[in-house]
């Protein structure tokens, strides 16, 4: 076992003191240790409830013969966070959380690890840390959040945390008072989980469960559920059956992993952000996933589910309508279904078991919302090395679209102008200098895009940026533009009036200039100088990759 190395001969005496002191016993001492890495936190409310799953996970590992030791990792709400320097945080605590992880298991010689994550960027970082480990290790996720019901004249609406969001933009066109927003702001979150829609929580969470990493109902069970706790304690036993069998995460975390991880996406219609987490997972197992095959397989895969933002049903409703097994059982064709799970079952074993038991929430292949996937990658000479959106999220009428750039280097000039009217129908908005290098730490646009939504401009403009979006978005909404504005990319090189030109079907973002012109351009711009010149996030801007590489450090 590799705790021997902290428990075993002469020399680890003074180590098997301090486990003494733990309150080990001599007979823990030769079972093995199991690392329980909880991302508990009081100020995120998908984690606040994670210490009661941790318990429960626990119990699982000790009943299979295992001794538990729980740490913590930290976690951010992205919501919180949204719309102010806090958001520069988001992307890069991911790395923070995978270096966290790898440091607290290697330190400690952890035998295997169960990882209980929930929202945005934990998850990410703890498959990164799980993959470049290569121990045992088993996801167990703290499951979403109910969706909010609000009272209306005649009964009740369905709100969220995105509808919230989008409130803002009503209420600064006049369409909703402040009183009217007060009350939806209470109803929206009705208690902890990870946000109710397929914003990106929910989308890693599911995919997790499809990579092979979660345990079957990882993705939807909701967080209230007493299923999930059951879920917790499973995954506790089951992690000692992966240690004595040797299975690690490199042996499920693979190309066709992660294949069919992307397929569900796209029939989920799924955040973009998973684009560039998966990306980074990839990276870490060592698998080459390159973005060309995401439009393969999004091109393959009709949408069966259009979950909120991009439609009206929540997590519970893909729970109640069978789950994640109940879209791959309907995927089949297109899944490898040989592939590896922690359940120690193939993936054509689980969804043997799926059973759709709502054909509204999860449609047929040959009744499915589009024929094609939720989410796109678009190139061209804006963005020579990709940029992503969520088609399932953009109206009809702006799959295509051309129009002026109005520029912005910073989210907060955006919203500004946003607020006070400024945007026309027609134009296309550039928010550039939010990029991983540039920002540093890629903020997601959630207020500014939200904003048009409220105002109903989300269906007349446009947004393209080299940030990002959260998996609450809808409309128009290109992100993850690369190269990025800092790195000279050429988003850099746009002025106010250039006619860009987007086409998702043909998946095209593309600038009315010749690549003369964007060199001439580029050419006369000053050196980047970074926004920040202390602390982590100089350094973050200092070792992070392109978003076209999942920003990732060199």
């Amino acid at each position: 076992m590799k705790s021997d190395a902290i428990k075993r001969g002469v020399e680890r005496a003074p180590h098997r003191s301090l486990l003494y002191a733990l309150g080990c016993s001599p007979a823990e001492i030769d079972k093995p240790f199991i690392g329980i890495i909880n991302s508990f936190s009081e100020i995120v409310p998908g984690h606040i409830h994670l210490r009661g799953i941790a318990e429960a996970v626990k119990a699982g590992v000790r009943s299979n013969g295992g001794v538990p030791f729980e740490v913590n990792a930290i976690a951010v709400c992205d919501g919180i966070a949204m719309n102010h320097s806090g958001m520069k945080y988001s992307l890069p605590s991911r790395e923070l959380i995978a270096d966290s992880v790898e440091t607290v298991a290697e330190a400690h010689a952890f035998d295997a690890l169960v990882l209980i994550p929930n929202c945005d960027k934990i998850i990410p970082g703890m498959l990164m840390a799980a993959a470049r480990l290569n121990i045992p290790a088993i996801f167990i996720s703290g499951g979403p959040m109910l969706k909010g019901c609000l009272p209306t004249g005649d009964g009740f609406a369905e709100v969220d945390l995105s509808s919230v969001f989008e409130a803002v933009g009503k209420v600064a066109s006049g369409q909703m008072t402040e009183s009217e927003l007060a009350e939806l702001e209470r109803s929206a979150c009705p208690g902890y989980g990870s946000c109710s829609g397929m914003f990106t929580a929910n989308t890693m969470n599911c995919l997790t469960e499809a990579l092979g990493m979660g345990l079957p109902g990882n993705g939807t069970i909701p967080a209230v559920d007493a299923r999930r706790k059951q879920l917790a304690e499973e995954a506790g036993q089951q992690i000692m059956e992966l240690l004595a069998g040797n299975i690690c995460p490199r042996d499920i975390i693979n190309k066709d992993s992660i294949h069919n991880a992307f397929t569900v996406d796209m029939a989920l219609g799924g955040s973009t952000n998973s684009i560039l987490h998966f990306t980074a997972v990839a990276h870490e197992a060592g698998v080459d996933f390159p973005l060309s095959m995401i439009n393969e397989i999004s091109e393959a895969t009709p949408q069966l589910c259009k979950l909120r933002p991009g439609g009206d049903y929540h997590i519970e409703d893909l729970d109640r309508a069978g789950g994640i097994a109940a879209v791959m059982k309907e995927l089949e064709g297109l899944l490898k279904l040989k592939a590896k799970t922690v359940s120690r079952k193939t993936v054509a074993e689980i969804i043997a078991q799926g059973r759709v038991r709502d054909r509204e929430v999860i449609r047929s292949m040959a009744n499915a919302y589009s024929p094609s996937g939720g989410t796109a990658i678009l190139s061209g000479n804006l963005a020579p090395e990709g940029a992503v959106v969520k088609r399932a999220a953009v109206a009809p009428e702006m799959m295509v679209h051309q129009g002026p750039a109005i520029i912005f280097d910073s989210e907060e000039e955006a919203t500004q102008a946003i607020m006070r009217g400024g945007i026309k129908a027609g134009q296309v908005i550039v928010i550039r200098y939010e990029g991983p290098k540039g920002g540093p730490g890629m903020r997601e646009m959630l207020t500014p895009t939200s904003l048009l939504s409220g105002m109903g401009m989300d269906k007349e403009v446009a947004l393209i940026t080299d940030g990002r979006f959260s998996g609450a978005t809808r409309g128009a909404a290109i992100g993850h533009v690369s190269p990025e504005a800092a790195s000279r990319g050429p988003i850099a090189a746009l002025a106010d009036g250039d006619i860009i030109k987007i086409d998702i079907p043909g998946c095209k973002l593309e600038v009315e200039l010749s690549d003369k012109e964007i060199s001439a351009r580029l050419a006369k711009l000053a050196e980047f100088v970074p926004k920040v010149k202390t602390g982590y996030l100089r350094r973050y801007a200092e070792m992070v990759s392109s978003a076209s590489s999942g920003a990732v450090f060199r």
